[in-house]
């Protein structure tokens, strides 16, 4: 679990993401989706309670800001946060825990933060940051994935012609090449009716990592490995049920945490 000591960002880092932005521009589009659609289904005293928090920047904003620091040493012990692998056929409490944490670890303990009266807003920010981020991340269903190829880095695959693998089509590719902006992207997905919204809100950390492994069979089903419009199609409905549902939960989690 993430404590207070490991989410002191140095105030050098702070300053370096200020003036280089994102180091990461093609990962940016989905976690600004989420973002935006979170934005779209907080309550007002909670969006009051992320201002003061945050000042001037949305959630879409800050939404990248976990992998943008992924490149400094100060934040290497933060990697394992970003996903969880469980072989096929198990659960979470019997899989095999990786010591330096994972995503489900992290989002109980930056939850845990943001709920502590005595945590410093440096440690608060640095908290919001990454739960909006790995909120995300859990719902990617190869940050759930299978051990053997590293939720799917080491299965190497074509994307319309183009060599990369399947965490990356999954990560970037099937987003980026809708050819959509962030916000447009939200705009068109947002649909879900309220009570859908408030069933996706009554669930756990725990019930979206099974969501995600549920899904991994036809995620996987890749067949000669390239991959084109058969494939996309295939997934495009699950990609955008993902994004929306991570934004609806990321909002009620804030609003479970900020609304009185």
């Amino acid at each position: 679990m993430p404590s207070a000591k490991t989410i002191r960002a140095p105030l050098s880092i702070v300053v370096l993401l200020l003036v280089c932005g994102s180091a990461f521009p093609w990962g940016q589009t989905g976690h600004r989706v989420v973002g935006r659609i979170a934005e779209n289904h907080l309550a007002p005293s909670t969006a009051e309670a992320l201002a003061d928090l945050l000042g001037p920047d949305s959630l879409a904003e800050v939404s990248t800001w976990a992998d943008e620091i992924k490149s400094d040493p100060a934040w290497e012990h933060a990697d394992p946060w970003h996903y969880v692998n469980i072989p096929d056929g198990a659960r979470y409490a019997a899989a095999r825990r990786n010591p330096r944490g994972d995503v489900i670890t992290a989002l109980r303990g930056f939850e845990s933060t943001l709920r502590r009266r005595n945590a410093t807003a440096e440690e608060r920010v640095a908290a919001l940051k990454f739960l909006v981020h790995l909120v995300a991340d859990v719902h990617q269903p190869l940050h759930v994935g299978r051990p053997d190829d590293r939720g799917g880095t080491d299965l190497r695959v074509s994307w319309f012609g183009r060599p990369t693998n399947l965490h990356a089509v999954w990560d970037h590719h099937m987003v980026n090449d809708t050819k959509l902006s962030f916000s447009e992207y939200a705009a068109f997905i947002d649909d879900a009716s309220p009570d859908q919204i408030t069933r996706w809100q009554n669930s756990t950390y725990l019930d979206w990592v099974e969501e995600s492994m549920a899904v991994r069979e036809s995620v996987y089903a890749v067949g000669d490995g390239d991959l084109r419009y058969a494939y996309w199609d295939r997934q495009r409905p699950l990609v955008e049920r993902r994004l929306l549902q991570a934004g609806a939960r990321l909002a009620g989690l804030l609003d479970s945490i900020f609304a009185p």
